[in-house]
């Protein structure tokens, strides 16, 4: 027979709300330790489990930690996720992760999910893109969850009046543009992922300012947008090859706006018939762990992922300000064999 509150209320000799605030909570209503001590000794004696939503309920939110990211099979993402899981197993939590596919809909729905499942914290990693209205319905979502007392925390660019975690993308690719020039390469190609995706823009950006500070010029020509994938990778390196009237390489080093873009840009160049390093150098950004098997080994700018998620759950979980807190982390540019001197 299953053991109700009821009966582990009657076992104890109290009331059972009194039973119910002892064993699952309350958010406002607290039970005397004598009490609490009696219902629990009645509780262990009955083998009673306590029921999760009622517990959920009673404080007003669950064990749960919503982590919500654009594409779980990206290595950068999972990356982040091992370190959110790592953070929230520490702080006693259990994460439920959902990727969006990069689709805004989806994301805002996520949120919407959390919400109704009372989830401890939700924290949302990936770009944003410059669709204000999108950015602002999700927005809006996030503070009537927060309004509820849900901890929210991004990773990204500040744009949702959370705390967030941002990426110094400029600042990173500039010095990347500053540390190629050194190596001797003029002639460059960007694969500049989606239109209107902040991260993307900002990481071409800082490339693009960096070269004109050194007196280098991207061609138009030869700055290719698709998917942030490395199947866009790969399909942007055949169409930048394809703009060369001889099939030669038109430029003498790309650089791909991710990692996993620059992985397809390299299999597209040995596709062509192409060596690389030797006919065009490839360059990423992340050091996602993925390029350990790459070879070339791949030239980019590491990011700490793992710690990133950390910090992100630590935001998350820290009791709120009056104002989002934003700490910025800075790319370390780390220059392999995809790029070599050139003579």
């Amino acid at each position: 027979m299953t053991v109700t509150l009821s009966d582990v209320a009657r076992e104890a000799g109290v009331s059972l709300a009194t039973a119910s605030r002892a064993i699952n909570g309350s958010a406002n209503r607290t039970v005397r330790p004598d009490l609490r001590e009696k219902v629990l000794d009645a509780a262990r004696r009955l083998r009673y489990s306590p029921d999760a939503n009622a517990q959920a309920m009673a404080r007003g939110r669950t064990t749960a930690l919503g982590l919500i990211v654009h594409d779980i099979a990206d290595p950068y993402f999972s990356t982040i996720a091992s370190g959110v899981t790592s953070a929230a197993e520490r702080a006693g939590l259990v994460v439920t992760l959902a990727s969006t596919e990069r689709d805004g809909d989806r994301e805002l729905a996520f949120v919407e999910l959390m919400q109704r499942q009372r989830a401890r914290a939700i924290i949302l990693a990936g770009g944003r893109t410059a669709d204000e209205e999108a950015n602002a319905r999700l927005s809006s979502a996030l503070e009537e969850y927060r309004s509820r007392g849900g901890g929210v925390a991004a990773v990204g660019q500040p744009l949702l009046g959370v705390d967030t975690v941002t990426i110094e993308n400029q600042r990173a690719t500039g010095e990347l543009a500053s540390r190629l020039h050194a190596l001797g390469y003029r002639r460059f190609g960007v694969l500049a992922g989606p239109e209107g995706h902040l991260t993307a823009e900002a990481r071409f950006e800082g490339l693009r300012d960096g070269l004109a500070g050194l007196g280098v010029e991207i061609d138009d020509a030869h700055v290719v947008r698709g998917p942030f994938t490395r199947d866009g990778g790969f399909e942007g390196m055949r169409t930048l090859l394809g703009r060369s009237a001889d099939g030669t390489c038109p430029v003498d080093a790309v650089f791909a706006v991710n990692d996993v873009m620059a992985v397809g840009a390299m299999a597209a160049a040995r596709a062509a018939g192409l060596s690389v390093p030797d006919d065009v150098a490839i360059a990423g950004f992340d050091d996602i762990l993925t390029l350990r098997d790459i070879v070339p080994s791949l030239t980019t700018i590491r990011l700490p992922l793992a710690d990133i998620g950390v910090m992100a759950t630590e935001l998350a979980l820290a009791p709120p300000r009056d104002e989002p807190r934003v700490v910025p982390v800075d790319g370390q540019v780390i220059v392999r064999d995809s790029t070599p001197r050139r003579s």
